[in-house]
């Protein structure tokens, strides 16, 4: 309960877990030692409001500044709310590999390439390849090819999926899926973290409030 709400990041992803500390609760102590379910309830309900105002933060200032469908951020995301007595953390995973172009808006195919909400791709196609649902795919010889707006892509060697080549009508060609990186957000977990410990500072407060509130109308258990 002492060490309070942090993050990490690693190559892939991005973890935010919060949890109380003694500091948050020093304005309780008296009342959550009288009536501890009450308390732990505050705070479980406090952790998880908290989680879900962090994700719709995240998914709305990643969506904004990616320039990408908010719902697309939101699917690379994972909520692990408290459950139980409240004493403990809640989490909130998020994925930060490049995301494909295709996942971020709706692809309009033209004869020169493919559009995906403001971002354009020259030369590009869309349709199944591996199976599965199509993407957003550009043959790496072509001269619109830039690797920027194909990160993650593996577009050297050949001879099966995993160097980028793609057999197609008989032939082999090297291919490349447009992807979004996501690499810019990675900063930002610290500034997040911190705005959720505010936040959650805010809510305990007036979950507390509500706890002490019934008790003190008899609504107790």
């Amino acid at each position: 309960m002492s060490v309070g709400s942090y993050y990490k990041t690693s190559a892939d992803s991005g973890l935010i877990t919060l949890q109380t500390s003694k500091a948050d609760l020093a304005a309780f102590t008296t009342f959550a030692d009288q009536v501890p379910k009450a308390a732990a309830a505050a705070q479980r309900r406090a952790i998880n409001k908290t989680l879900r105002w962090l994700q719709t933060h995240i998914s709305r200032t990643v969506g904004q500044q990616e320039r990408i469908a908010i719902a697309a951020v939101r699917r690379r995301m994972r909520v692990f709310p408290l459950t139980g007595s409240g004493q403990g953390q809640g989490k909130l995973w998020m994925g930060i590999k490049p995301i494909e172009a295709s996942r971020t808006g709706r692809p309009r195919q033209s004869r020169s390439g493919v559009s995906v909400g403001k971002r354009r791709y020259e030369g590009a196609f869309f349709k199944k390849v591996y199976g599965g649902k199509p993407d957003i795919w550009i043959r790496t010889a072509s001269k619109h090819f830039r690797a920027s707006d194909y990160p993650g892509s593996e577009v050297s060697g050949g001879g099966g999926p995993s160097s980028g080549w793609v057999g197609e009508n008989g032939s082999r060609f090297p291919l490349a899926k447009a992807k979004v990186s996501l690499e810019a957000v990675r900063p930002h977990f610290e500034a997040w973290t911190r705005k959720a410990k505010e936040r959650m500072r805010d809510v305990l407060a007036q979950e507390m409030n509500y706890e002490l509130q019934k008790y003190l109308r008899g609504g107790r258990g």
